[in-house]
């Protein structure tokens, strides 16, 4: 039975530290240490909190020092079996239980999370590297996934029709998918998972969530938040694992996973999908991104550089909707590139907890060798470095915000996801040849233009390929609105009302009245 009035309704989960769910929203940030005293460090798996089966675990690095954090336990093939067997027992049951009831749970957690923002955002910058600014800004956008759905757990309608030859009613209805896989990166460690897990709620999925091995931390706590707040065991489990592939593999091929959803590269979200082929899963993929940002000569440059910054250094361009290319008409490209650099230039590198800090680490060594190697391709092709172009020395894996003017055609960063704070800048003097490069990508994800002129907005607005175009704004990601990509960008729709689409199955039912219609459709003769 469930009690909506009040929300009456259990608050604790067997063997959750009592400790992860006594945050308010007075923590201090300066006292991150107890941040992470408070995190679980096991598995969550059917309402309880547990080891490894073998005993291993992950050792969480903080990517501004290098240095372990903490470590928390490894999911095994067998571990991962065993969430999947806690989602599949809780599906029937929270399938049927009340939207209403779903919604609250959702509102609740919203609450919960946006009164414990700085914790949250605490855990964030520690594993992940971002600003502290930047990881409140995360907390607040993810937030905003659960009061979203919140309110669309109760809109998930059907409809009922006559069939035109009036014989039949025709009833449709939407039901839950089913237990559902979910696979979230590093870089927004924790609203790629409210993303994913606020429509499930609403629709009445049940979860495995496999969170990424560099920042787990995050999901764990939010898992916490979710049993303190009432959410049912088994409903949500959480497996983090430096053996993905072994541990997902078995789960994507059993029979009783529904769907499955991933955020990540490409390439591995290609195997993802040949994986889930045997099963036919449902499916949704939000992957990689080559977003082009372009700047026409009436745009308002003050204006478009602001919306550059926001585009590019969001996340220090650790995010697959981040602007990637820099296509400037000519009148204005030298102006563009000066301003642009100014600011870059004054962005101020260091760990993320510290005060004035605009700019993280990345994170790790090896996506800042990628970066490198990217701007020394494009150099070696003829590329100006402006500002930046530097590692850093000393602790943590800090690359300096970077623009390159002229960057020739067929440099790797024109072709490739840099996902670090590098700005290529090219010039074009045709707005089609510019609307015809901005295409030439298979990736089909996000992409911004800065025009003053309406027909020109029109135009850029039908005419790019990509699923999320922002017009004189730098940032786009909304959780009310539908995201997703094209192409090699992934299919699927995740936020708006379209989100909850991907967790529903549509099923329709034909009813034979009692009594049988004599009405007859007139034929073509008739008179």
């Amino acid at each position: 039975m469930y009690h909506l009035e009040g929300m009456a309704m259990p608050l604790h989960v067997t063997n959750a530290p009592a400790s992860a769910s006594a945050r308010t929203g007075s923590f201090d940030v300066n006292d991150w240490k107890s941040a992470l005293h408070t995190v679980p460090t096991g598995l969550y798996i059917d309402g309880s909190w547990r080891e490894s089966s073998d005993g291993s675990s992950i050792a969480v690095e903080n990517p501004a020092t290098g240095e372990t954090l903490t470590e928390i336990a490894s999911a095994t093939t067998e571990d991962g079996a065993a969430a999947l067997d806690a989602a599949v027992a809780a599906s029937d049951g929270w399938a049927h239980t009340p939207p209403r009831y779903r919604g609250e749970l959702l509102r609740r957690a919203f609450e919960v999370l946006t009164e414990r923002a700085d914790y949250f955002a605490t855990l964030i910058t520690l594993e992940m590297g971002k600003p502290l600014a930047q990881a409140r800004a995360e907390v607040a956008y993810g937030a905003e996934f659960f009061r979203w759905y919140s309110e669309e757990s109760v809109r998930m309608d059907g409809r009922w029709a006559i069939s035109p030859d009036g014989r039949t009613r025709l009833l449709t209805m939407r039901q839950p998918v089913g237990p559902t896989l979910m696979i979230t990166p590093w870089n927004f460690p924790l609203a790629m998972g409210t993303r994913k897990i606020g429509p499930a709620i609403a629709a009445g999925c049940t979860m495995v969530v496999k969170p990424a091995s560099q920042t787990p931390l995050t999901m764990l706590a939010l898992a916490a938040l979710l049993a303190e707040v009432g959410v049912p065991a088994g409903v949500l489990n959480v497996i983090p694992t430096k053996t993905s592939g072994k541990v997902m593999t078995p789960l994507i091929t059993d029979p009783r996973l529904r769907k499955l959803t991933f955020t990540g590269s490409t390439p591995v979200g290609k195997d993802l999908i040949r994986q889930s082929a045997d099963q036919v899963l449902r499916v949704s993929m939000e992957l990689g991104g080559n977003a082009p940002f372009l700047v026409f000569e009436d745009a308002d440059l003050d204006a478009a550089v602001e919306g550059a910054m926001l585009a590019k250094m969001r996340n220090m361009g650790e995010a697959c909707t981040a602007a990637n290319r820099f296509l400037v008409h000519q009148s204005v490209a030298a102006q563009f590139a000066q301003l642009l650099s100014e600011k870059m230039s004054s962005e101020i590198l260091g760990q993320g907890l510290d005060d004035g800090v605009t700019v993280g680490p990345l994170i790790d060594d090896k996506q800042r060798s990628k970066v490198a190697e990217l701007v020394t391709d494009a150099t070696d092709r003829g590329a100006e470095i402006t500002t930046g172009g530097q590692r850093l020395d000393g602790p943590g894996y800090f690359y300096t915000p970077t623009v390159l003017n002229n960057v020739q055609p067929g440099s790797a960063l024109l072709r490739e996801e840099i996902f670090g704070p590098v700005a290529p800048i090219a010039t074009f003097t045709d707005d089609d040849a510019a609307i015809t490069r901005a295409n030439d990508t298979e990736y089909g994800l996000a992409a911004y233009a800065y025009t003053s002129s309406n027909a020109r907005t029109v135009k850029v607005a039908e005419s790019l390929d990509f699923g999320m175009i922002g017009i004189n704004q730098g940032i786009i990601s909304n959780a009310a609105a539908p995201f997703g990509g094209m192409k090699h960008s992934g299919f699927g729709r995740e936020g708006g009302v379209e989100g909850i689409d991907e967790y529903l199955e549509t099923k329709y039912v034909g009813i034979n009245p009692t009594e049988t219609s004599t009405y007859r459709v007139p034929s073509r003769d008739a008179r």
